[in-house]
Protein backbone atom coordinates (compact mmCIF):
# COMPACT_ATOMS: atom_id res chain seq x y z
CA UNK A 1 0.00 0.00 0.00
CA UNK A 2 1.47 3.09 -1.01
CA UNK A 3 0.93 6.12 1.07
CA UNK A 4 1.82 10.01 0.97
CA UNK A 5 3.31 11.22 4.36
CA UNK A 6 4.25 14.94 2.84
CA UNK A 7 2.13 16.77 -0.26
CA UNK A 8 2.76 20.66 -0.60
CA UNK A 9 1.83 22.79 -3.61
CA UNK A 10 4.84 23.68 -5.27
CA UNK A 11 4.92 27.81 -6.96
CA UNK A 12 3.87 26.44 -10.88
CA UNK A 13 1.76 24.18 -9.81
CA UNK A 14 3.51 21.06 -9.51
CA UNK A 15 2.90 18.96 -6.15
CA UNK A 16 5.96 18.29 -3.89
CA UNK A 17 5.36 14.50 -2.36
CA UNK A 18 6.75 11.89 -0.16
CA UNK A 19 5.31 8.69 -0.46
CA UNK A 20 5.72 5.76 1.58
CA UNK A 21 5.22 1.92 0.32
CA UNK A 22 3.54 -0.50 3.37
CA UNK A 23 3.88 -3.92 3.00
CA UNK A 24 2.02 -5.70 6.18
CA UNK A 25 1.62 -9.27 7.26
CA UNK A 26 0.42 -11.02 9.90
CA UNK A 27 -1.18 -9.26 13.16
CA UNK A 28 1.60 -7.94 14.81
CA UNK A 29 1.88 -4.30 15.19
CA UNK A 30 5.76 -3.78 15.06
CA UNK A 31 7.10 -1.56 12.17
CA UNK A 32 10.57 -1.60 10.53
CA UNK A 33 11.63 1.21 8.61
CA UNK A 34 13.88 1.54 5.53
CA UNK A 35 14.45 5.47 4.71
CA UNK A 36 16.85 6.72 2.04
CA UNK A 37 17.68 9.48 -0.42
CA UNK A 38 17.82 12.10 2.20
CA UNK A 39 20.95 13.07 -0.22
CA UNK A 40 19.71 13.03 -3.51
CA UNK A 41 23.22 11.81 -5.09
CA UNK A 42 22.96 8.77 -2.92
CA UNK A 43 21.52 5.72 -4.77
CA UNK A 44 22.76 2.77 -3.18
CA UNK A 45 19.26 2.70 -0.78
CA UNK A 46 17.12 2.66 -4.03
CA UNK A 47 18.06 -1.15 -4.87
CA UNK A 48 17.78 -1.56 -1.75
CA UNK A 49 14.24 -0.65 -1.11
CA UNK A 50 13.77 -2.43 -4.49
CA UNK A 51 15.32 -5.73 -3.56
CA UNK A 52 13.39 -5.61 -0.14
CA UNK A 53 10.09 -5.19 -1.79
CA UNK A 54 10.61 -7.76 -4.29
CA UNK A 55 11.47 -10.82 -2.02
CA UNK A 56 8.73 -9.97 0.99
CA UNK A 57 6.66 -9.26 -1.98
CA UNK A 58 7.61 -12.63 -3.66
CA UNK A 59 5.74 -16.46 -3.36
CA UNK A 60 7.90 -19.44 -4.45
CA UNK A 61 6.54 -21.89 -6.46
CA UNK A 62 6.65 -25.71 -6.61
CA UNK A 63 4.69 -28.47 -8.21
CA UNK A 64 1.89 -25.54 -8.22
CA UNK A 65 1.74 -25.01 -4.88
CA UNK A 66 2.57 -21.68 -2.92
CA UNK A 67 5.49 -21.99 -0.74
CA UNK A 68 5.58 -19.54 2.37
CA UNK A 69 8.27 -17.66 1.71
CA UNK A 70 6.99 -14.16 0.82
CA UNK A 71 4.62 -11.96 2.55
CA UNK A 72 3.41 -14.75 4.31
CA UNK A 73 6.33 -15.19 6.89
CA UNK A 74 6.24 -11.56 7.39
CA UNK A 75 4.31 -10.65 10.94
CA UNK A 76 4.18 -6.79 10.94
CA UNK A 77 4.67 -4.08 8.91
CA UNK A 78 8.24 -3.05 6.63
CA UNK A 79 7.71 0.36 5.02
CA UNK A 80 9.68 1.24 2.60
CA UNK A 81 10.48 5.25 1.85
CA UNK A 82 12.49 4.94 -0.95
CA UNK A 83 13.26 9.02 -1.64
CA UNK A 84 12.88 11.82 1.49
CA UNK A 85 14.54 13.96 -0.87
CA UNK A 86 12.55 13.69 -3.83
CA UNK A 87 13.69 16.53 -5.71
CA UNK A 88 17.30 16.22 -5.23
CA UNK A 89 17.27 12.34 -6.78
CA UNK A 90 15.49 13.31 -9.58
CA UNK A 91 18.05 16.25 -10.07
CA UNK A 92 21.08 14.06 -8.68
CA UNK A 93 21.79 16.45 -6.25
CA UNK A 94 22.72 16.07 -2.91
CA UNK A 95 20.79 18.92 -1.00
CA UNK A 96 17.32 20.16 -1.82
CA UNK A 97 17.40 21.89 -4.87
CA UNK A 98 15.90 25.60 -4.51
CA UNK A 99 16.59 25.59 -1.02
CA UNK A 100 20.29 24.99 -1.17
CA UNK A 101 19.59 23.12 2.49
CA UNK A 102 20.81 19.45 3.24
CA UNK A 103 17.78 17.85 4.69
CA UNK A 104 20.11 15.76 7.25
CA UNK A 105 21.24 19.04 8.85
CA UNK A 106 18.00 20.42 9.38
CA UNK A 107 16.38 17.35 11.66
CA UNK A 108 13.68 17.52 13.89
CA UNK A 109 12.41 20.16 11.84
CA UNK A 110 9.82 22.47 12.57
CA UNK A 111 5.97 22.26 12.62
CA UNK A 112 5.82 25.90 11.32
CA UNK A 113 8.82 26.29 9.76
CA UNK A 114 9.48 26.92 5.92
CA UNK A 115 8.75 23.93 3.44
CA UNK A 116 11.95 21.61 4.31
CA UNK A 117 11.87 22.45 7.42
CA UNK A 118 8.04 21.05 7.96
CA UNK A 119 8.99 18.07 5.62
CA UNK A 120 11.62 17.36 8.47
CA UNK A 121 8.86 17.31 11.00
CA UNK A 122 6.59 15.51 9.22
CA UNK A 123 9.09 12.75 8.46
CA UNK A 124 10.36 12.60 12.20
CA UNK A 125 6.14 12.17 13.09
CA UNK A 126 5.36 9.44 10.67
CA UNK A 127 8.51 7.27 11.68
CA UNK A 128 8.49 7.74 15.49
CA UNK A 129 7.55 4.68 17.62
CA UNK A 130 9.03 2.04 14.86
CA UNK A 131 10.61 -0.70 16.15
CA UNK A 132 13.57 -0.03 14.47
CA UNK A 133 14.77 2.40 11.15
CA UNK A 134 17.13 1.59 8.64
CA UNK A 135 18.67 5.15 7.62
CA UNK A 136 20.68 4.15 4.29
CA UNK A 137 23.64 6.70 2.83
CA UNK A 138 26.15 6.17 -0.01
CA UNK A 139 29.31 7.91 0.03
CA UNK A 140 30.02 11.00 -2.47
CA UNK A 141 31.59 10.92 -5.89
CA UNK A 142 35.04 11.38 -4.54
CA UNK A 143 35.06 8.65 -1.70
CA UNK A 144 34.31 4.40 -1.92
CA UNK A 145 33.25 3.11 1.67
CA UNK A 146 32.77 -0.40 3.37
CA UNK A 147 29.79 -1.71 3.93
CA UNK A 148 29.40 -0.13 7.48
CA UNK A 149 27.07 0.85 10.45
CA UNK A 150 27.97 4.58 11.86
CA UNK A 151 26.78 4.09 15.48
CA UNK A 152 26.85 7.52 18.09
CA UNK A 153 28.76 6.63 20.89
CA UNK A 154 25.76 8.10 22.98
CA UNK A 155 23.69 5.21 21.59
CA UNK A 156 26.55 2.67 21.37
CA UNK A 157 25.37 -0.05 24.58
CA UNK A 158 21.59 -0.23 22.71
CA UNK A 159 22.73 -0.27 18.69
CA UNK A 160 25.52 -1.87 18.74
CA UNK A 161 23.74 -5.65 19.33
CA UNK A 162 21.36 -4.83 16.25
CA UNK A 163 24.11 -3.37 14.16
CA UNK A 164 25.84 -6.85 14.38
CA UNK A 165 22.71 -8.26 12.76
CA UNK A 166 23.14 -5.93 9.21
CA UNK A 167 25.77 -8.15 7.72
CA UNK A 168 28.42 -5.45 7.01
CA UNK A 169 32.15 -5.41 7.49
CA UNK A 170 32.44 -2.71 9.91
CA UNK A 171 30.85 -0.88 12.65
CA UNK A 172 32.10 3.16 13.56
CA UNK A 173 31.66 4.00 16.58
CA UNK A 174 31.96 7.95 16.65
CA UNK A 175 31.31 11.04 18.43
CA UNK A 176 30.04 13.54 15.68
CA UNK A 177 29.33 16.16 18.24
CA UNK A 178 29.15 19.09 15.23
CA UNK A 179 26.13 17.81 13.00
CA UNK A 180 25.00 15.33 15.72
CA UNK A 181 21.70 17.15 16.60
CA UNK A 182 20.16 18.16 13.27
CA UNK A 183 20.70 14.34 11.85
CA UNK A 184 17.75 12.04 11.13
CA UNK A 185 19.24 9.29 13.36
CA UNK A 186 19.72 11.51 16.10
CA UNK A 187 16.74 13.42 16.62
CA UNK A 188 14.92 9.63 16.10
CA UNK A 189 16.90 7.81 19.21
CA UNK A 190 16.38 11.18 21.07
CA UNK A 191 12.61 9.88 20.71
CA UNK A 192 13.44 6.65 21.73
CA UNK A 193 13.23 5.45 18.15
CA UNK A 194 15.97 3.21 17.59
CA UNK A 195 17.81 4.24 14.23
CA UNK A 196 20.77 2.92 12.72
CA UNK A 197 22.75 4.85 9.91
CA UNK A 198 24.30 2.16 7.10
CA UNK A 199 26.96 3.91 4.71
CA UNK A 200 28.18 1.83 1.82
CA UNK A 201 29.49 2.46 -1.70
CA UNK A 202 30.16 5.14 -3.76
CA UNK A 203 27.98 8.35 -4.55
CA UNK A 204 25.56 8.86 -8.16
CA UNK A 205 26.24 4.60 -8.28
CA UNK A 206 24.18 1.36 -7.40
CA UNK A 207 27.12 -1.37 -5.85
CA UNK A 208 24.83 -4.61 -6.14
CA UNK A 209 26.65 -6.71 -3.71
CA UNK A 210 26.28 -4.79 -1.36
CA UNK A 211 22.69 -4.34 -1.76
CA UNK A 212 22.33 -7.60 -1.41
CA UNK A 213 23.92 -8.29 1.46
CA UNK A 214 22.56 -5.56 3.29
CA UNK A 215 19.05 -7.12 2.35
CA UNK A 216 20.26 -10.43 3.46
CA UNK A 217 21.15 -9.09 6.98
CA UNK A 218 17.75 -6.96 7.13
CA UNK A 219 16.27 -10.47 7.06
CA UNK A 220 18.65 -11.68 9.91
CA UNK A 221 17.29 -8.76 12.48
CA UNK A 222 13.28 -8.94 10.86
CA UNK A 223 13.61 -12.46 12.08
CA UNK A 224 15.32 -11.43 15.81
CA UNK A 225 12.87 -8.64 16.34
CA UNK A 226 10.10 -11.73 15.75
CA UNK A 227 8.52 -10.55 12.63
CA UNK A 228 10.22 -13.14 9.85
CA UNK A 229 9.82 -16.63 10.01
CA UNK A 230 10.53 -17.61 6.12
CA UNK A 231 14.34 -18.45 5.17
CA UNK A 232 16.97 -16.04 6.40
CA UNK A 233 20.80 -16.12 5.32
CA UNK A 234 22.94 -19.15 6.79
CA UNK A 235 25.55 -16.66 8.49
CA UNK A 236 26.15 -12.92 8.38
CA UNK A 237 29.16 -11.68 8.58
CA UNK A 238 31.24 -10.58 11.82
CA UNK A 239 31.94 -6.71 11.56
CA UNK A 240 34.77 -5.28 12.61
CA UNK A 241 33.87 -2.65 15.23
CA UNK A 242 35.84 0.50 15.71
CA UNK A 243 36.04 0.47 19.46
CA UNK A 244 38.48 -1.48 20.07
CA UNK A 245 40.76 0.49 18.12
CA UNK A 246 41.84 3.99 16.65
CA UNK A 247 40.40 5.70 13.05
CA UNK A 248 43.19 7.46 10.88
CA UNK A 249 42.30 9.95 8.56
CA UNK A 250 44.81 10.50 5.56
CA UNK A 251 45.19 13.75 4.24
CA UNK A 252 46.78 15.05 1.04
CA UNK A 253 49.62 17.15 1.53
CA UNK A 254 49.32 18.65 -1.99
CA UNK A 255 47.44 19.03 -5.07
CA UNK A 256 47.62 16.78 -7.92
CA UNK A 257 46.87 13.12 -9.30
CA UNK A 258 46.22 10.28 -6.99
CA UNK A 259 47.67 6.83 -8.86
CA UNK A 260 45.82 4.25 -5.63
CA UNK A 261 47.96 1.30 -5.33
CA UNK A 262 46.19 -0.66 -2.87
CA UNK A 263 42.89 -2.58 -2.71
CA UNK A 264 40.03 -0.84 -1.20
CA UNK A 265 38.55 -2.44 1.86
CA UNK A 266 42.02 -5.00 2.48
CA UNK A 267 44.00 -4.73 5.54
CA UNK A 268 47.18 -3.02 4.68
CA UNK A 269 50.53 -2.90 6.43
CA UNK A 270 52.68 -0.25 8.29
CA UNK A 271 54.62 1.75 5.69
CA UNK A 272 52.52 0.27 2.83
CA UNK A 273 52.17 2.85 0.22
CA UNK A 274 48.12 3.31 -0.39
CA UNK A 275 48.68 5.96 -3.39
CA UNK A 276 51.11 8.44 -4.82
CA UNK A 277 50.13 11.91 -5.85
CA UNK A 278 51.57 12.88 -8.98
CA UNK A 279 51.75 16.25 -11.04
CA UNK A 280 51.09 15.33 -15.13
CA UNK A 281 52.89 18.19 -16.59
CA UNK A 282 56.47 17.02 -15.53
CA UNK A 283 56.06 13.48 -14.57
CA UNK A 284 56.94 14.54 -10.91
CA UNK A 285 56.08 12.35 -8.22
CA UNK A 286 54.84 14.80 -5.78
CA UNK A 287 53.57 12.77 -2.59
CA UNK A 288 53.81 9.24 -1.49
CA UNK A 289 51.00 8.52 0.94
CA UNK A 290 52.20 5.31 3.16
CA UNK A 291 49.53 4.19 5.98
CA UNK A 292 51.17 5.17 9.46
CA UNK A 293 49.42 2.11 11.14
CA UNK A 294 48.69 -1.79 10.51
CA UNK A 295 45.06 -1.94 9.71
CA UNK A 296 41.64 -2.02 7.64
CA UNK A 297 41.17 0.64 5.07
CA UNK A 298 37.41 1.04 4.84
CA UNK A 299 37.56 4.35 3.35
CA UNK A 300 39.71 5.51 0.07
CA UNK A 301 39.58 8.22 -2.33
CA UNK A 302 38.89 7.25 -6.21
CA UNK A 303 37.83 10.37 -7.38
CA UNK A 304 41.68 11.24 -9.03
CA UNK A 305 42.21 15.12 -8.81
CA UNK A 306 42.72 16.04 -5.35
CA UNK A 307 43.49 19.35 -3.49
CA UNK A 308 46.00 20.21 -0.42
CA UNK A 309 43.85 18.73 2.55
CA UNK A 310 41.87 16.57 0.03
CA UNK A 311 40.43 13.30 2.48
CA UNK A 312 42.57 10.02 0.82
CA UNK A 313 41.67 7.72 3.27
CA UNK A 314 40.37 6.12 6.48
CA UNK A 315 42.26 3.24 8.06
CA UNK A 316 40.93 1.64 11.40
CA UNK A 317 44.02 0.39 13.66
CA UNK A 318 43.86 -2.73 13.95
CA UNK A 319 45.82 -6.00 14.29
CA UNK A 320 46.13 -8.40 11.06
CA UNK A 321 44.13 -11.16 11.08
CA UNK A 322 44.97 -14.57 10.33
CA UNK A 323 44.38 -15.26 6.70
CA UNK A 324 43.30 -11.26 6.09
CA UNK A 325 43.45 -10.15 2.59
CA UNK A 326 46.18 -8.47 2.18
CA UNK A 327 47.29 -5.63 -0.32
CA UNK A 328 50.51 -5.98 -2.04
CA UNK A 329 52.52 -3.36 -2.08
CA UNK A 330 52.27 -1.28 -5.67
CA UNK A 331 49.27 -3.28 -6.77
CA UNK A 332 47.49 -0.88 -8.84
CA UNK A 333 43.21 -1.55 -8.96
CA UNK A 334 40.37 0.01 -9.52
CA UNK A 335 38.84 0.65 -6.17
CA UNK A 336 34.97 0.86 -4.75
CA UNK A 337 34.14 3.88 -2.46
CA UNK A 338 32.21 6.32 0.32
CA UNK A 339 29.67 9.54 2.46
Amino acid sequence: MIRTIVSEELPVGEKFEIRKNIIAGGASEKRFCVVTGTHGDELEGQYVCFELARRLNSHRLLNSHRLPNGIDCLNGTVELYPALNPLGVDSITRGFPGFDLDMNRIFPGEVNGHLIENTAYKIVQDLRGADMVLDIHSSNIFLQEVMQVRVNVQNAQMLVPFAKMLNTDFIWIHDAVTVLQSTLAHSLNAIGTKTLVVEMGIGMRITREYGDRLVDGIFTMLASLGMWTGETPAGVSEPIVSSDGEVFFMNAETSGIIIPEVSHSSYIKKGERLCRIVEPFEGKVLQDVLSPVDGFLFTMRTFPIVYEGSLIARIYKHGVPQNAPLCSPHSSQDARLKK
